[in-house]
């Protein structure tokens, strides 16, 4: 029987591993973003991280680069076709429609956290597996749920600390205003020299050509006729009140006629968070109103409005800055124990002390005195709790202060409430 060496594997190209300690702080940024959305009556949600092919060919759009390009399929033993989430708004809306919930209380205001996966060139602030959260309401056509949402993802960026970013803003117009204004771009572009790939894009989403990045189109676009001139009424008085909103929140935003994002089914709302310290990959994240989703999915109307922000792009964006995260909770008391009884008695009253919301370690493999004190300094923790045959048969445990060195029996009976008095100081000095 051979053995299989594990080092010979490595994660996937264009994945990664989160490892402590930096992994607290995605941790911290998921945190950070959840928080505003269930102060504002969001609830969580969760969906498979699977789903039928064609439920994101219909939602994402036939034409995206997701779609034709990013997802990554399989084929199941029963036949069927199935994608990894490259996206979370599409699985949203079919588990909402599949459970009936739009036929209650409206609107329904959910968010999510998950991974996400799409086959794309690997650089930095772009992965194949990468992490969002997402928040979405839907329901209601109300210019007020836009800004809601917009400014829940603002202050959950200031709240990080994150100065640094900018709010783009636009209008994707609706079912009335867009077909003029999507055949007058059509006329454009179509006189412009492009490549095949991208002719073949004026037919089925011309939209999407003004979202290309490269500088040979982008010189091309001077003079393209801009949704905003051929918003409806109802569209720019839309518009002008989440604008309105916004600024009496103060949430500063940049109006951006070019922005139309990369999904299909975005209407009106358009928006994205940019960061100028991630090189190209400046998004960290972005959403938008997207009414006609849900017929799309064969469902009934559901206007709705939702973004998703890129965990992996917060963190690139948060060590740009040289933002520092608080340091996760860690251990206040080490438990060194010398002997089998004093195993046996330590481990019980690290037991207790995590159940009392201690944060407690353990001298682990039958350690010696001497390494078990260098595991509990690297702890980081205040106090160790040390006992041999000797203290037992006293009654007693050493509780050793690990910054001066002071060491103070304490009755076994009296450990813990001797342990929160001592870290309680520590606090209050702290705070100090």
């Amino acid at each position: 029987m051979t053995t299989q060496n594990v080092s010979t594997f490595s994660a996937p190209r264009g994945t990664y591993d989160l490892l402590p300690p930096e992994s607290a702080d995605y941790l911290a940024v998921r945190e950070a973003i959840a928080a505003p959305l269930k102060r504002a009556g969001y609830g969580y949600i969760e969906t498979p991280g699977f789903e039928n092919v064609e439920l994101f060919a219909r939602g994402v759009g036939e034409s995206t680069d997701i779609v034709t390009k990013e997802m990554y399929t399989l084929t199941t033993k029963g036949g069927s076709r199935l994608a990894l989430r490259p996206e979370g708004t599409a699985p949203v809306v079919r588990a909402v429609l599949e459970h009936n919930l739009h036929r209650g209380a409206l609107p329904i205001k959910v968010w999510y956290s998950g991974s996400q996966y799409r086959y794309e060139r690997p650089q930095a602030g772009r992965y194949r597996h990468f992490s969002q959260v997402g928040a979405e309401a839907l329901g209601a056509e109300d210019p007020a749920l836009d800004a809601e949402l917009i400014i829940l993802a603002a202050d959950a960026y200031r709240s990080l600390g994150l100065k640094d970013f900018r709010l783009l803003l636009n209008s994707l117009g609706d079912r009335e205003c867009r077909p003029a204004y999507r055949a007058r771009l059509q006329e454009f572009l179509r006189g412009l020299d492009l490549d095949e790939d991208t002719r073949a894009r004026i037919e089925i989403n011309p939209l999407r050509v003004l979202d290309d990045k490269r500088e040979s189109v982008q010189k091309q676009l001077t003079g393209a006729p801009m949704m905003r001139d051929h918003l409806c009424e109802a569209c720019k008085e839309y518009h002008e009140q989440v604008r309105e909103l916004l600024t009496a929140a103060g949430v500063a935003f940049v109006d951006d006629e070019k922005l139309v994002r990369g999904l299909d089914y975005y209407t009106r709302t358009t928006f994205e968070f940019v960061h100028d310290g991630l090189g190209s990959q400046s998004a960290v994240g972005g959403g938008g109103r997207y009414d006609g989703l849900s017929e799309m999915l064969g469902g009934p109307p559901l206007p709705s409005v939702g973004w998703a922000l890129g965990v992996d792009r917060t963190v690139l964006a948060l060590r740009a800055e040289g933002v520092e995260l608080p340091e996760p909770s860690r251990t206040r008391v080490f438990a060194v124990p010398l002997g089998e009884q004093a195993r046996r008695t330590l481990f019980g009253l690290v037991t207790e002390l995590r159940r009392q919301g201690v944060a407690t370690d353990f001298a682990y493999g039958g350690k010696g005195l001497k390494n078990a004190m260098k595991s509990a300094n690297r702890s980081g923790a205040a106090y160790a709790l040390v006992a041999g045959e000797r203290d037992l048969a006293e009654g007693v445990v050493q509780v050793k202060d690990l910054d001066s060195g002071e060491q103070t029996p304490v009755p076994l009976d009296g450990v813990v409430e001797e342990l929160r008095r001592k870290l309680a100081r520590v606090v209050e000095r702290c705070a100090e």
